[in-house]
């Protein structure tokens, strides 16, 4: 493996944004879930040629079943030069470790599986309870699924409070939030989430939900930026859009001479997100990086994007309805009303 100093890109050049607390986050990561399609040695190969590239930033998940050779990974990435406070990991709890000590306990397993003493970041995942089995089909249903319930979500975040002042952790905070929920968060908690993890690409854009994180220093870190081509056949419906073909995306992209891929990074860098895009081939990983270190969209190219919104969500979270009555909208709180 390369050293730091023979690295195809200035670590220098990798912008980073400071959060709340100080935190300093790399505006571009790797983003590690398989996605039901790769392997975990494929994913934890890619973290180490990804590593070699530039990348610092890596977003792992115990649920995505790799934590352990992505873990390998690092190690290797760190015995060749590179410092551990140089790089910035992420982990997340599973949405069946919410109960009582057991976010401790899925902590501590990440930090051993990913052979680490303390994580950069860590994040509630979702904020139920309910959980399913790898690979199933969108028609599950888990029959001890339950909604929201807010008491239970403040004690999963009294265990994330716990964990920042043990050291385990550096910084905390959420993803998949709702507004609504979110505001009974902030409300209730001794420590505020530094970030949300959400969904946000050209077609999704969250802008309200986006602007009150941002309002209430809360960075926003996009998942599936450019519309998550390789998601889980679960999370398919007919009538989801793809960016990447957008007109207006493509017409940027043909100015700039790039795929319309690194535009939609790009656009989101450019707003103000930490983009996480997966990526396993060299030619996408070099890409995605470089759209993190470029801010050549025009102001009116930002607000032509701006335009493009179709509230088109695609990773909408069936598999976690609490019955088999309901549709996916029942999970987002549309018009800020928390379904029971």
């Amino acid at each position: 493996m390369k050293t730091p100093l023979e690295s195809e890109y200035d670590l220098g050049c990798v912008p980073r944004r400071t959060l709340a607390n100080g935190s300093q986050i790399p505006v571009v990561g790797m983003g590690t879930f398989g996605s039901d399609k790769y392997n975990p040695d494929t994913v934890a190969a890619a973290v180490v040629e990804a590593a070699m590239i530039g990348y610092r930033h890596f977003d792992c998940a115990s649920v995505y079943g790799n934590e352990v050779q992505v873990g390998s990974s690092l190690k290797q990435v760190m015995q060749s030069g590179v410092k551990r406070e140089e790089l910035w990991i992420t982990s997340k709890v599973w949405n069946d470790m919410h109960g009582d000590g057991n976010v401790i306990a899925s902590c501590k397993q990440s930090l051993k599986d990913l052979g680490l003493d303390y994580l950069d970041l860590y994040l509630v995942h979702w904020p139920f309870p309910n959980f399913h089995p790898k690979g199933c089909s969108v028609t599950y249903h888990n029959p001890d699924a339950k909604p929201y319930i807010h008491e239970a979500y403040m004690k999963t975040w009294s265990q994330m409070e716990v964990l920042l002042n043990e050291g385990l952790v550096r910084n905390i905070g959420t993803s998949n939030m709702t507004l609504a929920k979110m505001k009974l968060l902030l409300n209730d908690c001794t420590i505020k989430p530094v970030v949300n993890e959400m969904e946000i690409h050209p077609h999704f854009q969250q802008a309200e939900l986006y602007d009150f994180m941002v309002a209430n220093k809360i960075q926003p870190i996009g998942f599936s930026p450019i519309g998550s081509p390789s998601r889980p056949e679960r999370d398919r419906t007919p009538e989801d859009t793809c960016d990447t073909t957008d007109p207006v995306i493509l017409k940027i992209a043909e100015r700039l001479n790039v795929h319309p891929a690194v535009v939609c990074l790009m656009w989101a860098v450019q707003r103000g997100e930490i983009v996480i895009p997966f990526a396993v081939k060299r030619e996408q990983l070099i890409s995605n990086l470089k759209a993190g270190m470029s801010t050549q969209l025009t102001a009116d190219e930002m607000n032509a994007i701006a335009g493009i919104d179709k509230k088109c969500r695609l990773i909408k979270g069936q598999v976690f309805l609490w019955r088999k009555d309901q549709t996916w909208e029942d999970l987002w709180d549309e018009n800020g009303i928390i379904k029971q």
